[in-house]
C-alpha cells in the first residue's frame, strides 16, 4: 500500500515529521517497507529561455540560451517542437540524474555544438508519458527556485506492507484513523455528503445471486465532459505507480486508494438495457480492460446487459462500456461482492487488480454509497453533468453476518471485552480509561455498562477481523505501544526438563544419522506409485487407489520405500552415477485405517555401493553389494533405535520381491517382524525397468517395543575385568540345513556370565564329512569377573557349550 505525506495529511491533522508518522507506522503494526524522500527532483530548477536559434548542422535542432536564475545563461541544444524564447521550463544541469530516462547528464556535443544539460518533457520528470514537448510552465513561474517544490515533486512516498486481516488500512482514510489513536494527530471528518439527484436513474439493477453480491449501488451523471483529471490527482497517481487514464477512470482509482472502496463507471451509452448481477454461464467471454479476453464458469459472478457480460464483478471491467474521451452519460457502480468468490474468481482467471485485492480482504459495506456519493462529487467538479437519484438493490435483506440487513446494510458485532485479558495475554498494564479511548478512536463503540471491568463494544462496519476478545486486546496493545512490554525470562519449571521428541521421532532422527554414517544418501520419494510397482511390492489394494492421480504413473499409495528408492537410483545410474546407496525414513500404507499407515527404514545399495565405498581399483575387481550388506544396513538401525541387534532372530526367507536363498526377515519373537532385508529378485527389478545389482532392507521403526524406563539417564559405571580373558576354538558338524545363527545362541546361552562372545571363523564342505553336512568353527571368549580360571572350569565350560550346541541344532564336535 502506497501513498504521499500531503495524501495522509488531507485526513490527518498533524505536525509530526515524516520520520515520526514512519516510526509510529512500524509501531503500530503498520510496517513500514520503503519511504522515498524524492531527493531525486531536487536538481531540477525552473529556467527560462532567452534565445532561441537554428543550429546549424540540423534542421530540427534549436540552439537555446538558458537562464537559471542566477544570471549566468548557459547553452542548451534541444530538439523539443515548442522551444522558444520566452518559455519557462524545468532546466536540468550536467551532473543530473534524469529518473524518466534512467541517465546522468554530461556535458554533450550534438552536431559539433556543446550542450550543457537539458530542458525536460513531463515523461523525463515522471509526470505523465507526454513527450511532444518540453514542459511550458506559465509566465509567472518563478525562476531560478526548484522544480519540485513549484510542481509537488517534494512530497515523500511511504510504502507499507499490509497483513490479509488489515483491509480497513487499504486506504489513506483508514490509516490516519490508526495514527490518530496512537496519538499522532487528529483525524479529519471523512463523512460524505449525498449528491442532489434529479429523477430517478433510469438503468435498473436486478442481483439473480443474492449470495456473491449483498448490494449494488448505481447512478447515472448526464452531460459529463471527459478530460485529464487534475494535475494534483495525476501526480499522486503516478506516485504510487499508477498511470492516469482520464478524470472518469482517475476518479475510481484515486477513491479505491484513498477510502479502500472499489468502483466501475460504465459509459452509459454503451450499457444496453438494465444491469444484471448474475453467474456467468459455462464459457461465456468477456474481453476486459486489459486487452486480454477471459473465458468464464458459473463459479465467476459477472455484471451483464442485453448484449452479454459487461464486467468481471468486483475484479476489471469490459472494454466494451469502458470510459473515453467520448464519453458524455457516465453510470457510476458501487458495489459488495463474496470475499471468497473474488478470491477464487481472481485466482482461477489470473488477474491481480487493485479491486480484487481490497474485495476479497472485505470492503466496508457501509461505505458502499458514501463511496458513489463521494465519486459522484468528484464527477461534479472535474467533469460536470447532472446526476440521478441513486439506484440502491441489497442482495440479500435478511442476511445477517457480515452482509446487508435492511436499510442500514450492516449487522454489527458485539464482542465483551474484559480489561484484565490485556495484562494476562500481553503483560501490559493498561488503564481500563485508556483502554475504552484507544478503541473509541478506532471505531469501537462501548455500550452497555461501562463502569465494570467489562464492557461490550460494537465493531465498526470496517473491521471485519475483530471477532472476539483477544482482538480487542491486539488493538490496545498495538496502539498503546508493542515497545512498552517489558522483556522477561520464561519462567524455569524447576527441575530436568523431559524430553520434547517423541519416540518415534527420536527414532526417525538416530535411523536418518546411523545410515547417513554408513555412507548412504538421503533421498525423499513421492508417497505415490504407479500400480505395477506397487503390485509388484505387495500393494496395489483397490483402497490405496487415487481418486484424482496426478498421472497415471502415480496411481497408488505406496506399500513400500523400496520402489521408489530403486527408481532414484536407475535415473542415478542414467546419468553415469552407478553405484549408489539411498535411504529414507517415512511412510508406507498397507491400507485406507489409520493404523495401516506405518512408519520405516529403508535403503538400496547398487552396484559396488559398499561401506567402505564404491569404486574400481588396479589391485582387484570391486565385489557388488550382497544380502550381506544389506543385513549390516537393517541390523545398523535397529542398534540406532535402542534395541540390542543379538536379541532378535534372523530367518532365512522374505517377501517376494528378494531373491530366495538371499534374503532374511528380523524377528522378535515367532511374531514380531521388525524388518527384511536382501537382495532384489530380477523379476522386480525388470518391473521397475531398474538393472542391478541392487540389495536392501525395511525397517518397522514403529514394530520396535518401546525401551524399557530408567531410573536415571546417566550412563552405568564402567567395569573392567583384572583377569585375561580365555579363547576356545569348536568345530561342529551340523546339518547344512542348520543356520549360524542358531548355533551361535546355543554356544553363548552355556554360560551367559563368563561367555562374552562367539563369533564364527570358517565354514566348510565336503565328502568327507557325509552327505548334507557342513562344518562350522566358532570361536568363544571366555572373561572372568572375580578369579583366574581352572582347566576344570574352562573344560566344564566347554562341556557345557557342546551339549547345549548338539540339544539345540544337532551338531556334534567335529573329529
Amino acid at each position: 500500500m502506497k501513498f504521499t505525506l500531503s495524501w495522509l495529511k488531507d485526513h490527518l491533522e498533524t505536525e509530526a515529521s515524516l520520520d515520526e508518522i514512519v516510526e509510529r507506522l512500524t509501531m503500530i503494526g503498520l510496517e513500514v517497507e520503503s519511504v522515498d524522500d524524492r531527493g531525486r527532483f531536487n536538481d531540477f530548477v525552473i529556467a527560462r529561455v532567452l534565445k532561441a536559434e537554428k543550429h546549424p548542422d540540423a534542421d530540427k535542432l534549436q540552439v537555446l540560451s538558458v537562464d537559471k536564475g542566477d544570471g549566468k545563461p548557459v547553452q542548451v541544444v534541444c530538439g523539443a517542437p515548442n522551444a522558444r524564447a520566452g518559455l519557462v521550463g524545468a532546466f536540468a544541469a550536467p551532473g543530473t540524474y534524469v529518473p524518466g530516462i534512467d541517465l546522468t547528464l554530461a556535458v554533450g556535443n550534438i552536431r559539433g555544438v556543446e550542450s550543457h544539460g537539458m530542458m525536460c518533457s513531463e515523461r523525463e520528470l515522471e509526470l505523465s508519458d507526454d513527450h511532444q514537448g518540453i514542459i511550458d510552465l506559465p509566465e509567472d513561474a518563478p525562476v531560478g527556485t526548484r522544480f519540485a517544490d513549484y510542481a509537488g515533486l517534494n512530497d515523500p512516498i511511504i510504502e507499507i506492507g499490509l497483513t490479509p486481516d488489515r483491509a480497513d488500512c487499504t486506504g489513506v482514510y483508514g490509516i490516519a484513523r490508526d495514527l490518530a489513536a496512537a496519538g499522532l494527530g487528529t483525524l479529519k471528518d471523512g463523512s460524505v455528503e449525498p449528491a442532489r439527484g434529479e429523477g430517478d436513474c433510469p438503468v435498473k439493477v436486478n442481483i439473480e445471486a443474492p449470495d456473491l453480491c449483498p448490494g449494488f449501488a448505481l447512478r447515472l451523471v448526464r452531460g459529463v465532459k471527459n478530460g485529464p483529471s487534475p494535475k494534483w490527482m495525476q501526480q499522486r497517481l503516478l506516485a504510487i505507480g499508477m498511470r492516469p487514464i482520464n478524470a472518469l477512470v482517475d476518479i475510481t482509482n484515486y477513491v479505491t486508494f484513498d477510502r479502500g472502496r472499489p468502483l466501475h463507471v460504465f459509459d452509459a451509452a454503451k450499457v444496453k438495457g438494465n444491469l444484471t448481477v448474475r453467474r456467468a454461464k459455462e464459457g461465456e467471454k468477456v474481453l476486459a480492460l486489459d486487452g486480454r479476453e477471459y473465458t468464464l464458469t458459473p463459479e465467476n459472478c459477472i455484471i451483464a446487459d442485453e448484449n452479454g457480460v459487461e464486467s468481471i464483478a468486483g475484479i476489471m471491467g469490459g472494454e466494451h462500456s469502458g470510459c473515453d474521451g467520448s464519453t458524455t452519460d457516465v453510470l457510476i457502480e458501487s458495489a459488495l461482492w463474496d470475499p471468497m468468490n473474488i478470491a477464487r474468481t481472481g485466482r482461477d482467471l489470473g488477474i491481480i487488480t487493485d479491486a480484487r485485492y481490497r474485495f476479497e480482504r472485505g470492503v466496508d459495506p457501509e461505505f458502499m454509497t458514501d463511496g458513489m456519493e463521494l465519486a459522484t462529487h468528484l464527477v461534479l467538479d472535474f467533469c460536470g453533468g447532472t446526476p440521478t437519484q441513486p439506484e440502491i438493490v441489497l442482495g440479500n435483506p435478511t442476511h445477517t453476518e457480515g452482509g446487508v440487513v435492511g436499510a442500514s446494510g450492516h449487522h454489527y458485532r458485539e464482542v465483551d471485552f474484559p480489561f484484565s485479558e490485556t495484562k494476562r495475554l500481553t503483560g501490559l498494564n493498561v488503564e481500563r480509561e485508556e483502554s475504552i479511548a484507544i478503541l473509541t478512536k478506532l471505531g469501537f463503540k462501548p455500550t452497555g455498562n461501562d463502569t465494570g471491568s467489562t464492557v461490550r463494544f460494537i465493531v465498526p462496519s470496517w473491521r471485519p477481523d475483530i471477532e472476539g476478545k483477544a482482538d480487542l486486546v491486539e488493538e490496545v496493545m498495538r496502539i498503546h505501544g508493542i515497545n512498552e512490554i517489558e522483556p522477561s525470562p520464561l519462567p524455569s519449571p524447576g527441575a530436568v526438563s523431559r524430553k520434547i521428541l517423541t519416540t518415534g521421532q527420536i527414532r526417525s532422527r538416530n535411523a536418518r544419522r546411523a545410515l547417513a554414517a554408513r555412507g548412504m544418501l538421503e533421498a525423499v520419494t513421492w508417497s505415490f506409485i504407479s500400480k505395477d510397482h506397487a503390485d509388484a511390492f505387495g500393494g496395489g489394494k483397490e483402497e490405496l487407489a487415487l481418486a484424482n492421480p496426478i498421472s497415471a504413473d502415480m496411481s497408488h499409495m505406496r506399500p513400500s520405500l523400496l520402489p521408489g528408492l530403486l527408481t532414484a537410483a536407475q535415473r542415478n545410474a542414467d546419468h553415469g552415477v552407478a553405484d549408489v546407496a539411498l535411504f529414507e525414513v517415512s511412510h508406507l500404507y498397507e491400507g485406507d485405517k489409520p493404523d495401516q499407515q506405518r512408519r520405516v527404514a529403508s535403503g538400496i545399495r547398487r552396484g559396488t555401493a559398499k561401506l567402505q565405498g564404491a569404486s574400481r581399483h588396479w589391485s582387484g575387481k570391486s565385489d557388488a553389494v550382497s544380502v550381506f550388506d544389506a543385513k549390516a544396513d537393517a541390523l545398523c538401525v535397529l542398534e540406532a533405535c535402542g534395541m540390542d541387534a543379538s536379541k532378535v532372530q534372523v530367518e532365512a526367507g522374505g517377501p517376494d520381491w528378494f531373491h530366495p536363498g538371499r534374503c532374511g526377515t528380523i524377528k522378535l519373537g515367532p511374531k514380531i517382524v521388525l524388518g527384511t532385508f536382501g537382495e532384489f529378485h530380477p523379476m522386480a527389478l525388470e518391473t521397475l525397468d531398474v538393472a542391478g545389482p541392487a540389495c536392501g532392507f525395511e525397517m518397522f521403526l514403529d514394530a520396535i517395543p518401546q525401551p524399557r524406563a530408567r531410573a536415571t539417564r546417566t550412563k552405568p559405571p564402567l567395569s573392567l575385568s583384572a583377569f585375561q580373558a580365555v579363547k576356545r576354538d569348536f568345530a561342529f558338524v551340523l546339518d547344512k540345513d542348520k543356520d549360524a545363527a542358531s548355533l551361535l545362541r546355543a554356544a553363548s546361552g552355556a554360560d551367559k556370565k563368563l561367555i562374552t562372545g562367539v563369533s564364527v571363523f570358517d565354514v566348510f564342505e565336503g565328502a568327507s564329512l557325509g552327505e548334507g553336512k557342513k562344518s562350522i568353527a566358532i570361536e568363544v571368549t571366555l572373561q572372568p569377573t572375580e578369579k583366574t580360571l581352572t582347566d576344570e572350569e574352562i573344560e566344564g565350560v566347554s562341556k557345557k557349550i557342546i551339549e547345549n550346541v548338539e540339544k539345540s541344532t544337532g551338531g556334534v564336535l567335529r573329529g
